[in-house]
């Protein structure tokens, strides 16, 4: 069943051409993610299926009865309501529902007639179409996962993350039947995109979203919708298997690249051999060879960053801190840090929103001073600080302007110089997108100049903070191994896990309450950890619980109601009593002692299972329907290790 066609679609911005003649369609289960370079319209397309825009030519089509959700890459909400009254207002469509329901209840209590219960039929049917009655458990559960607590909070006072996951909340708590999402990890940490990651995988709502989160869109998606030079291409399969088709169909471009080229050298020959009788023969081949021509001059390559800049070289000393202290009022930052940084050292830093992961850098940069503690830094080092925010530009010069303002020339480390449209250059601004205005740029364009202006200033210890939101994948890529050539310490703060994965070597867990763990490994190995210890403790827990509830039992029963179930007489010891009239441990029977030897080799042996399956989720190349199969088993392993975890436990007890 299809939910929603597209046929013949062109927009453009001013003079220039967003996206032209495309032609696609979402079926119902889709999971679908459009891939596409910063500037060719992703945000715009979205509004344009939202309803939001209109297009210049073609059409959208939607299913009769279909209920879309759609959440902007920077939502605006009104500013005159609180949270509780954003998300209760009437035009949800799901609250509007419950509100009819509400109100036929009321009317047929009231008045009841024909006309009320007819009405009160087709609110009935209306709640469990929208699958409405289960309202308050998920908007409770929803809430709480994106840290959403101060319902009575003034939209005005929230910041632009706070906003996104507001309006993320309300549109999932609205449960459409097709979700349209533009970069909806933006400003989650990472706790939430993977609560958000299986929410989306279980959830049965057709979904075409933009994403850069090569993680996530992996993990969701079974379609990927590609925009490449003005075409479309639709892949059905994962992100390693679009991948491997983008690089097949890029090989077999140049393949007939260069046979236009050949071609093109014969009939320029005949071309300029400039034939007297003009033919309709003729002209078709003149016409023709316009189109070789044309052909000829294509390329699959794209600007990359192949270059270094001139680094000031790092001596002996980098960066030392000592004791350091920072709270905020009740909140506390770093309990008595210490850390000496080494040359070339790269550290990625994850923790909750909150946790302060960004006072860490300020504090590290000098930018925010610490309550106690000393920071020592190098004479060297020279801080390159590219933060979450992104830096503030002149909407009103042109690109070429803002990057001369900072130095038209910039020295390379091989000694040779480039000047600054050059420099633009490398960082995919083409000659003619240089004189373009900053405020016509797109959020993603506006992020890498940024991150340019930022590396121009030649730093030698280079901190990025939130660098790769409203980047598009292939830029990604290319930044990616930009970084990995870059020869002084690194820092990462980023939601993007598979960014940080490729080029740090430890990370930096804020835990919170100032407590940091250095942990040696990748993120998949870390969460892997993680989980295995919360299920420990989980069943640490539970089989504490047991033991209370049991004890508490025994407690609560006289010493006549224990003789009378024993059958013995008041005063008069049992077989396990001891010689001072204590009760002595219970002893596990033959099969419990079975049974709890056979538990820790199967324990064991799915570990070991589940350390195979997280090796090749990691990996990136396993075809769509054994990843699917793998995803699934994972999950059931976790649930299966902390069941016979706990059983285990349980007779370890008597053990």
């Amino acid at each position: 069943m299809t939910y929603l066609s597209v046929e013949q679609l062109s927009k453009s911005f001013g003079l220039k051409p967003l996206f032209h003649n495309l032609t696609f369609g979402l079926s119902k289960g889709d999971k679908t993610a459009l891939v596409a370079p910063n500037g060719t319209g992703k945000s715009t397309l979205l509004r344009v299926l939202s309803g939001k825009e209109v297009p210049d030519e073609g059409q959208v089509t939607v299913r009769n009865g279909i209920r879309t959700g759609f959440l902007e890459q920077e939502p605006q909400l009104d500013e005159k309501l609180t949270i509780r009254e954003f998300i209760s207002r009437d035009n949800s469509d799901i609250v509007s529902v419950i509100r009819r329901y509400e109100e036929a209840v009321q009317a047929q209590a009231e008045n009841y007639n024909t006309k009320t219960h007819e009405a009160f039929e087709k609110a009935l049917a209306d709640m469990h179409a929208a699958g409405a009655w289960d309202y308050e458990q998920r908007m409770q559960q929803i809430l709480g996962k994106l840290d959403i607590h101060e319902l009575d909070q003034p939209i005005a006072t929230l910041s632009g993350g706070e906003r996104k996951r507001v309006a993320l909340a309300f549109v999932l708590l609205d449960n459409p039947d097709l979700l349209l999402l533009d970069e909806p990890t933006n400003h989650l940490d990472v706790d939430m995109i993977e609560w958000l990651e299986d929410y989306l995988a279980k959830s049965t709502t057709t979904l075409l979203m933009v994403t850069h989160d090569r993680y996530f869109l992996d993990r969701v998606c079974n379609n990927i919708i590609e925009i490449d030079a003005g075409k479309l291409y639709h892949h059905r399969g994962n992100y390693a298997w679009y991948l491997e088709k983008k690089a097949e169909r890029q090989e077999i471009e140049n393949v007939e690249i260069g046979k236009a080229n050949q071609l093109l050298k014969k009939e320029l020959e005949w071309m300029r051999r400039s034939p007297k009788a003009r033919t309709s023969k003729s002209k078709s081949r003149i016409d023709a060879f316009h189109e070789t021509e044309k052909r000829a001059g294509q390329t699959t390559d794209t600007p990359q960053l192949q270059f270094k800049t001139d680094m000031k070289r790092m001596g002996k000393k980098i960066v030392e801190l000592s004791g350091v202290n920072k709270r905020f009022d009740d909140t506390v930052i770093l309990d008595n840090f210490s850390y000496a940084f080494q040359k070339g050292e790269r550290i990625g830093i994850i923790g909750k929103n909150g946790s302060g992961k960004s006072t860490f850098l300020n504090i590290l940069t000098g930018e925010t001073p610490p309550d106690s503690g000393k920071i020592d830094k190098g004479e060297t080092i020279v801080y390159g600080h590219y933060r979450q925010s992104g830096i503030t530009l002149d909407d009103d010069k042109r690109v070429i302007e803002v990057v001369k303002d900072i130095a038209e020339v910039i020295p390379l480390a091989d000694g040779s110089r480039i000047t600054a449209s050059q420099f633009l250059e490398h960082f995919m601004f083409p000659t003619k997108m240089q004189y373009t205005p900053v405020g016509k740029l797109s959020g993603g364009e506006r992020r890498r100049l940024g991150l340019m202006m930022v590396l121009m200033k030649n730093p030698n210890f280079l901190i990025l903070d939130e660098p790769t939101n409203d980047l598009d994948l292939d830029t990604l890529n290319r930044l990616e191994d930009f970084l990995q050539g870059f020869g002084g310490c690194l820092i990462i703060v980023s939601h993007d896990r598979f960014f940080m994965d490729k080029l740090v070597q430890h990370y930096f867990i804020f835990e919170g309450d100032g407590k940091i763990w250095d942990f040696n490994g990748s993120y998949r190995e870390y969460r892997a950890l993680l989980s295995e210890r919360e299920a420990k403790e989980r069943a640490a827990a539970t089989a504490k619980k047991k033991n209370a509830s049991y004890n508490s039992k025994e407690r609560s029963e006289t010493g006549a109601e224990i003789g009378a179930k024993s059958g013995r007489r008041p005063g008069t010891k049992s077989e396990t009593d001891t010689g001072n009239g204590k009760s002595g441990k219970k002893k596990l029977g033959f099969k419990e002692r079975k049974e709890h030897q056979r538990l820790e080799n199967e324990i064991e042996d799915l570990e070991k299972e589940k350390a195979d399956l997280e090796k090749q989720l990691s990996a990136g190349d396993l075809p769509y329907d054994k990843l699917q199969k793998a995803s699934k088993r994972y999950g059931d392993l976790e649930k299966i290790i902390d069941e016979k975890t706990i059983r285990w436990l349980e007779l370890a007890e008597y053990s």
